[in-house]
């Protein structure tokens, strides 16, 4: 249920490239979708952003999550835009599989190369990680157009009915949460209170693109809601300095703990759970050892859950514990 101060927020619905990151005739963003967003002055709406708005970002695929802006960077740079050479136009588009490398969707022309010029535009990057929420698999985007006050618009920045968008995603049937943004919401009005979590750099695409691979599923113990559960590293994040979809999978909270601590472990070639006895005192964890994981391995994790194993465990797993 909406609250008046909900109902009442500024909110934009942001659009993410994603892999693809080319937008018609120009070069593209480099939007990190859980930490910041970037848009220029020939973007529809791109001065009437504000700081202590919501911005809730998505790609083709549906909703990626959503945040309270806590600040917005602006300077002025030269763009480089791509026009048709026949008809002039921006747009364009660079093909993969074809011998011509460029389309133009205004005058149907193909081209090997574009007539490229630069532009002098004022551009924006707006930051947002402290309010973050992790929305991936909530709403489709075909749920989401319906939200914003022009729902046909092609705009890359359109303005979203804010509390329409909150009632959506409480009927969504996923257990997930917004009062990380409202906290946030309240710090940058002025309020004082609770500390938020930041998340890492990346981390909303990293667990994205887990969502993407393996549903919603814990790989230790099978189906569960999506915000109950983690991107989990199986390597070390702190000496990457990268996230690596092939070198993770998803947990529930209390597991991605666990197996970050080394009490749990999996066995490499056997694909199962081995439970440290610090554990065996809680059935609900006892129960695990020796359970085969929710997920198929590829070689890569299994690769980087050898180092977790030589790093947790002996080279012989232990025996079932007693029950």
């Amino acid at each position: 249920m909406t609250t008046p101060k909900q109902v009442d927020r500024v909110a934009w619905l942001a659009l993410v490239a994603g892999e693809n990151r080319e937008h018609g005739g120009n070069d593209g963003y480099d939007d990190e979708p859980a930490e910041h967003y970037s848009w220029d002055s020939s973007v529809p709406n791109h001065a009437r952003v504000k700081v202590g708005d919501a911005i809730v970002l998505w790609e083709e695929r549906g909703l990626i999550g959503a945040s309270v802006i806590e600040s917005i960077e602006t300077a002025e740079v030269d763009k480089w835009v791509h026009r048709c050479p026949d008809c002039r136009k921006a747009g364009i588009k660079r093909r993969r599989k074809q011998p011509r490398r460029y389309r133009c969707y205004k005058c149907k022309a193909e081209f090997d190369e574009p007539r490229s010029e630069p532009k002098r535009v004022m551009a924006y990057r707006s930051k947002h990680d402290r309010g973050w929420a992790d929305l991936a698999g909530c709403l489709s985007a075909d749920q989401l157009r319906p939200l914003a006050y022009l729902p046909q618009s092609q705009n890359s920045f359109r303005q979203l009915r804010w509390g329409n968008f909150v009632d959506a995603v409480h009927a969504s049937g996923l257990d997930v949460s917004l009062r990380v943004l409202d906290a946030a919401g309240e710090q940058i009005a002025g309020g004082h209170a609770r500390a938020v979590v930041r998340a890492r750099r990346g981390q909303g695409t990293f667990r994205r693109a887990l969502l993407d691979q393996f549903g919603s599923v814990c790989a230790f113990t099978g189906k569960a809601p999506v915000d109950a559960l983690e991107a989990a590293h199986l390597y070390s994040y702190a000496a990457t300095g990268r996230h690596d979809s092939r070198g993770g999978f998803l947990l529930r909270r209390d597991l991605h703990r666990l197996f970050d601590l080394g009490h749990i472990a999996v066995h490499p070639t056997e694909a199962t759970l081995d439970i440290a006895p610090a554990l065996f005192a809680f059935p609900d964890y006892a129960s695990l050892h020796g359970k085969s994981l929710a997920i198929p391995l590829t070689a890569g994790h299994r690769r980087w859950l050898q180092e977790h194993w030589a790093e947790h465990r002996t080279s012989v797993p232990r025996p079932l514990p007693a029950m």
